[in-house]
């Protein structure tokens, strides 16, 4: 009896070990194509903030999730880093040009990068065809956009100023209503119930000399007068789906299907907090990071005005309370995990599913708070190649979303642009 059972047990170890190698070996499947693809990718990420803190974006930066190295350990081919400019509430030339300085700035350590410290690592794009060509020699393509329209001030000779500098998208508001229109996280009343007359001839500049017009953070009312007015598409650049997790920043069903009849594209972000609901553990421990470091948001103690540094000495003062926010971050998502990549590729599945297979990417607002376990920084990035293969992904479907849509949309707000500047349009 003592030896049947001992053979039983064996028989059964034998299937389980067995059992395990078939788990094994599609594991192994899955990853080998999933590399594949991804080398075949122009994977882009169309949403990071510049971290000016770095100094040296050609070294392996801890605590850092877009860097140099990062992006080739992960395979990722180019990105656009965002220059970022807080809300005020004051609205004359002295805080507008305060904060036209302040992006000036960035801009200017993106073109430093690209030109005088890693010319061998990474170059600068001003277009579809220059990102291309620059993948193809294995460096890293660098594009910017602007995120908050706030620094244009009311000047339209100010957002050439911004093309001119390499700008190819604008974010045209952040987390307080500005001069062009209204935003998706203001709890004070409208400015404007949508765009401004201002903002409206703001997207038609954009339309004339290029420029995407971004959406994310947006008002509703603001997303529709956009895709009113707008006669190139339009993009999301780092937003979420409301029907998987609804916040103020996610597109709901009808604006995914309005920005496919658009043409244009929304780039999944990767911020914990606007995948899945905080835990009330994780929630109290971001306001009291919040309130502590100076971040409170409108409606919570200690919240401030929304003044913004107007010295390069207190903007450097403003980022290392930033840069300290974001290491607290770090210890609360240790803690108090907010979302996993599978709750990002749920919401690339609802993108696709709603909107369609031509208008979904992925833009992971890294460095400004996005990261999630899985997918932490560019150095994963294979992971959602990986996740997206198991969720039974084509390999087409997988390279519009890493980088051919966005890229599509760039190429027909390119050609608008070319049409409108045509002698016979005029």
């Amino acid at each position: 009896m003592a030896g049947r059972r001992a053979m039983g047990a064996v028989a059964v170890a034998a299937c389980v070990a067995a059992g395990a190698a078939v788990i094994m070996g599609q594991q192994d499947e899955a990853r080998a194509r999933a590399e594949a693809i991804h080398a075949k990718a122009l994977t882009l990420d169309s949403h990071v903030d510049i971290a000016m803190r770095a100094g040296d974006y050609g070294v392996l930066t801890p605590g850092q999730k877009c860097d140099l190295v990062k992006m080739r350990q992960g395979g990722l081919k180019g990105v656009f880093l965002a220059a970022y400019v807080g809300q005020r509430q004051a609205f004359d030339g002295a805080a507008y040009k305060a904060a036209f300085d302040a992006a000036m700035r960035q801009l200017d350590f993106l073109h430093a990068l690209t030109e005088r410290q890693h010319p061998d690592l990474c170059a600068f794009a001003a277009s579809p065809d220059e990102v291309e060509r620059i993948a193809a020699t294995g460096k890293r393509a660098i594009m910017t956009g602007l995120e908050n329209g706030y620094p244009i001030g009311e000047d339209l000779a100010t957002l050439r100023a911004f093309f001119d500098r390499g700008v190819r998208y604008v974010t045209l508001t952040h987390s307080g209503h500005n001069q062009i229109g209204d935003s998706s996280s203001d709890r004070t009343p409208p400015r404007h119930n949508g765009l401004s007359p201002f903002g409206e001839r703001v997207v038609a500049e954009m339309n004339r000399l290029g420029i995407m017009v971004d959406v994310s953070h947006a008002a509703a009312s603001t997303f529709w007068d956009v895709i009113r007015v707008s006669t190139a598409p339009v993009i999301a650049s780092h937003s979420g789906c409301k029907a998987v997790h609804d916040v103020d920043r996610n597109l709901d069903d009808d604006q995914l299907r309005a920005l496919a009849k658009n043409g244009g594209v929304i780039q999944i972000v990767a911020l914990g907090s606007y995948l899945r609901a905080d835990s009330p553990e994780r929630a109290e421990a971001l306001r009291t990071a919040r309130a502590q470091l100076g971040f409170a948001r409108a409606g919570e103690p200690g919240a401030a005005p929304g003044a913004e540094p107007q010295t390069p000495e207190q903007q450097a003062e403003a980022q290392k309370r930033r840069d300290a926010y974001f290491v607290r971050m770090g210890a609360i998502d240790e803690q108090f995990p907010a979302a996993t990549l599978k709750d990002f590729v749920d919401h690339l599945d609802h993108a696709v599913k709603v909107a369609g297979i031509d208008h979904v990417g992925i833009g992971t607002d890294f460095d400004g708070g996005g990261g999630i376990p899985g997918f932490n920084s560019h150095a994963e990035a294979l992971n959602v190649t990986e996740a997206l293969v198991r969720r039974g992904y084509a390999e087409a479907d997988i390279l519009k979303i890493w980088g051919g849509n966005l890229m599509r949309v760039w190429r027909e707000v390119q050609g608008e642009a070319a049409r409108r500047q045509a002698p016979d349009a005029r």
